[in-house]
């Protein structure tokens, strides 16, 4: 057993170590074959110059071959049509009359005027800035001497006597194109990972400019859902009547409500496990859920309304429907954590729907230490800039009865809010706790930030969606 075992344990020791050989083998073989291409690179390059330096003294020239008029639209070429295609000057003709003079063509006749007629066939010898279709490179042979007629050799080359000249042959093209070729070849394999390099980049320029449309096309969408809840109030007063309803309602009479989600076709509560508000709500998750439905159709006016409850919408769900949660549940904090400029957000939105519906409500700031700038407080708001401690916060007994959504958090009606844009310092949770804390002043407290102790907490994330885990919630926020 124990030589099995030393055989397996050598086994998986060196799976590692040939997997490392073989990327230094890889590696090693791609290091050659690129120095082995580049070598037939120069190779190559070498025999394509020599291949187009075939002669002695050659000289790459510029010339025209005079056309078949058949061919040419049955008009005759001229030194003055010649001049006019290749210099976009007719008047040039005289330097190709200079530069042909006396030179024996294919066809044994010589160029003696500038007025005579071309013949086809007949290569002409072009300036060096001569350009456009009808311009062909040549070598020039002036140096082998003689004068003999012109002739057009088999395949591409061409000759001119006296001052000759030879088209670029057909092999060093080849050639160059397969230099050129393995060039290619050799900077793919050589510069393989610049490459991928270059391609992470610009995907990462690519995802960026996505994000950036993205990022705007959410915005837009979180200001109009803002919009949208500074003009419409018929919502709120609906979730309200729907607080009063179910508290006047089912086997214990006050029973509070969490959150509700408020649409055309009725109305959903979160209600505490056990806490069933009977007709005419349904249960969504079973009789001992948290969700209750109600149809809108089934919706009056209650005679009362609870006084105790402070609804709030928080933004709207994946259908667009707002949902409205009840302050008076936080006890105590509300720590929203997460991305920071959308916790803002979160904070600053809640503070809105207060100014609301319940103007008048005192607002306390308190500075973090972590220089994080301070809320603007929205207007209809009463900032107190110190709150004196009046005794123990209200509680009721639904205190000693715990469930999924209430945790270990009792109900507590708004008195005052006090607001902090940061995570607070050991000091600065002390102030929170005894102004929102157990035995404190009994206010409110939302916090941008973590906040050690608090019943509620909520996750910013950077996409404008907060996420209320305890209620099982995703909702887009207003900007």
């Amino acid at each position: 057993m124990e030589t099995m075992r030393d055989g397996v344990s050598a086994i998986q020791q060196s799976r590692p170590r040939n997997a490392r050989t073989g990327a230094v083998r890889a590696a090693a073989l791609g290091r050659t074959a690129a120095v082995v291409l580049l070598a037939l690179w120069a190779v190559l390059g070498t025999l394509a110059a020599q291949a187009m330096a075939v002669g002695t003294g050659d000289q790459v020239v510029k010339v025209f071959v005079v056309p078949d008029p058949a061919q040419d639209g049955g008009v005759p070429a001229t030194l003055q049509s010649v001049a006019s295609s290749t210099l976009g000057d007719a008047g040039r003709a005289g330097e190709i009359f200079d530069l042909n003079r006396g030179l024996a063509q294919a066809d044994g006749a010589v160029l003696t005027s500038e007025d005579e007629q071309l013949h086809p066939g007949w290569i002409l010898r072009l300036p060096q800035d001569a350009a456009g279709p009808d311009v062909k490179l040549a070598r020039d042979t002036a140096s082998q001497g003689g004068s003999s007629a012109p002739s057009v050799g088999g395949g591409t080359n061409t000759t001119v006597g006296g001052s000759a000249a030879v088209t670029i042959p057909l092999p060093a093209a080849i050639a160059a194109a397969v230099a050129v070729l393995l060039a290619l070849v050799t900077v793919g394999i050589v510069g393989r990972r610049r490459v991928r390099a270059a391609s992470a980049v610009m995907g990462h320029a690519v995802r960026r400019l996505g994000g950036g449309v993205g990022r705007r096309r959410r915005l837009a969408a979180r200001r109009a859902v803002s919009q949208r809840f500074a003009a419409d109030a018929g919502t709120v007063r609906r979730a309200y009547a729907a607080v009063a309803g179910i508290s006047s309602t089912g086997a214990i009479p006050g029973r509070p409500v969490h959150a509700l989600r408020v649409d055309e076709a009725g109305v959903t509560a979160w209600l505490a496990p056990g806490d069933a508000p009977g007709a005419p709500w349904a249960p969504l998750d079973g009789a001992h859920g948290t969700r209750w439905r109600r149809a809108a159709a089934h919706s009056h006016e209650p005679r009362t309304t609870d006084s105790r409850a402070c609804l709030v919408r928080v933004g709207v769900d994946a259908d667009g429907e707002a949902v409205l949660y009840d302050l008076s549940r936080l006890d105590g904090v509300l720590s929203v954590t997460g991305d920071y400029s959308v916790a803002r957000d979160v904070v600053h939105g809640l503070l809105e729907e207060v100014a609301r519906s319940r103007p008048g409500t005192p607002v306390t700031v308190l500075h973090s230490s972590d220089h994080r700038p301070p809320l603007e407080l929205p207007a209809g708001l009463q900032p107190v800039v110190r709150v004196e401690q009046q005794g123990e916060p209200v509680r009721d007994a639904s205190r000693e009865e715990r469930g999924t959504v209430r945790g270990a958090a009792a109900r507590r009606p708004v008195k005052g809010l006090v607001v902090m844009a940061g995570t607070p310092t050991e000091r600065e949770a002390t102030e929170l706790a005894a102004l929102c804390g157990p035995g404190g002043a009994g206010w409110t407290g939302l916090v941008c930030g973590e906040v050690g102790g608090a019943h509620w907490r909520w996750r910013a994330e950077a996409d404008g969606v907060v996420d209320i885990p305890v209620l099982g919630i995703r909702l887009t926020v207003p900007a």
